[in-house]
């Protein structure tokens, strides 16, 4: 593998972690196997650090790809707790509301998923890192400054049920859909779609582009990994200096 010329590696991101964190793990090695102060990387559609699954890291010439990476399909699943919500639209706050679910039943959560399947309409959560007048959302909402997000239009292919518990009022649904979706958004429409509310509480990357979970490294095996890898670099001078 030449890494200065680029390659692709596949990282399963785990839990509480960010994606830049994921990054900072694997290019701190790579730099180190190289024998260089700090190889260029890149990752291609960040993860919440409460979320797991596919994340591309690039390096060397490999990150002038990252743009169109981010602009491949994705595939997710997630749980919803239905009945209540959270400023951030999943476990990283806790419940502000609560609501009536009595009423909720599979039929009425099949029949409203379907309404999301599409081209749609989505307003990006507060605490997320979308621009607003220069600063990210989240640090503004941190402030407890009044920001008011835009919607904007994003692309649903499939949105399947794949569980529900009458029980404890949770969900599981599978998504693919394109680049700009925010699933904690979707939880958070679903739930009020439902007459409800609902708030993420696990969210996985299945798959980004053609590479799915299947196809990735764990963090925990990434230097047992790196340590079977052969490497074809020539330290650059400026990287020798």
């Amino acid at each position: 593998m030449n890494f200065h010329e680029g390659e692709f590696i596949y990282i399963n991101k785990p839990y509480r972690m960010t994606s830049f964190g994921a990054l900072a793990f694997v290019r701190t090695r790579l730099s180190k196997k190289l024998g260089v102060k700090r190889l260029k990387t890149g990752h291609a559609g960040t993860l919440d650090p409460l979320a797991t699954g596919v994340l591309i890291l690039c390096t060397g010439k490999a990150t002038k790809k990252i743009e169109s990476l981010q602009l491949q399909s994705k595939e997710y699943t997630a749980t919803l707790q239905l009945g209540a919500t959270t400023p951030s639209y999943d476990r990283e706050h806790t419940v502000d509301m609560t609501y009536p679910t009595k009423h909720i039943t599979r039929e009425l959560i099949e029949q409203v998923l379907h309404q999301f399947e599409g081209d749609i309409m989505q307003v990006p959560p507060l605490f997320s890192a979308v621009m607003v007048d220069g600063y990210r959302a989240y640090k503004l909402a941190r402030k407890g400054a009044d920001v008011e997000l835009q919607a904007k239009p994003i692309h649903i292919d499939e949105i399947e049920l794949t569980d529900f518990n009458p029980e404890t009022m949770q969900m599981s649904i599978r998504v693919a859909c394109g680049k700009g979706t925010y699933i904690r958004s979707l939880a958070r429409d679903i739930g009020a779609a439902l007459g409800s509310g609902a708030f993420l509480t696990a969210l996985c990357r299945t798959r980004l582009g053609d590479k799915r979970i299947e196809d990735c490294l764990t963090l925990d095996g990434f230097n047992e990994w790196l340590e079977t890898v052969d490497t074809e670099d020539e330290m650059p001078a400026k990287a020798k200096a």
